[in-house]
């Protein structure tokens, strides 16, 4: 089993753009696994994990509801924002300047075969970065992601999930908000959960802004932790 990670951070980079990257790196693993077995061959398969900001988008999952989406075309170009569906879980979700953007591309074979466990991982992985900055973040039963105040009126959503896996390879990921303009929020209803609100790091801080870079540290020191792995930069 292959337990190294390859990190790529991309900086702010395009969403279609980075989609296609995924997909090519997702198939490479699959491709490879397919011949091992076909050839009965023991090649190591890769694992990738790519940190990546996006420029404002709208991301709809198989399953999601586009009436979700609460405004129409003219309003997304005005504001600069796009729009894809996707072949993730979940519905729909904002991605933009100021938020992390992780999508762990592994082999669970090279783990555990789990995907449930994978999910829990990466939840726990974004609740103790945000314990290292002082917040009490937690699971909302029945929903994805990671909030906080869960069960009172104040429960807002700070980091949003939804992953695809085939043959167990993973791809997708999360969503953190770290230093996020929450205005975009408005424009829809996040992961089709009616009255609940969203955060973002540096408005839980009272901040201006956050380092960016000091998180996704903290996410991959606590990544590298749950899935006992070595990192290949």
């Amino acid at each position: 089993m292959n337990k190294r990670v390859q990190l790529q951070d991309l900086g702010l980079k395009d969403y279609k753009e980075t989609w296609d990257f995924q997909e090519k790196l997702f198939k490479e693993i699959i491709d490879l696994k397919i011949k091992n077995r076909r050839e009965e061959e023991s090649i190591d398969t890769p694992n990738y994990f790519i940190f990546v900001e996006h420029p404002h988008v709208y991301t709809l999952g198989k399953s999601g509801d586009i009436s979700n989406l609460l405004v129409d075309e003219k309003v997304l170009e005005e504001k600069g924002a796009s729009f894809y569906k996707i072949n993730r879980g979940g519905d729909i979700t904002y991605h933009g300047p100021g938020q992390i953007v992780g999508y762990p591309i592994l082999d669970l074979d090279n783990f555990f075969t789990d995907i449930h466990k994978y999910l829990r991982f990466l939840e726990e992985m974004v609740i103790l970065t945000l314990a290292d900055y002082g917040l009490n973040a937690e699971r909302s039963k029945g929903e994805t992601g990671v909030w906080l105040d869960v069960g009172t009126p104040f429960a807002r959503k700070i980091c949003a999930m939804g992953v695809r896996a085939s043959r167990w390879v993973t791809m997708h990921g999360f969503a953190l908000n770290v230093n996020a303009d929450l205005g975009y929020f408005d424009m829809m209803i996040p992961c089709g959960i009616k009255g609940k609100a969203v955060t973002s790091l540096n408005v839980e801080l009272g901040k201006k802004e956050i380092d960016i870079n000091e998180v996704k540290e903290r996410l991959l020191s606590h990544f590298l932790s749950f899935f006992e792995a070595e990192l290949i930069e």
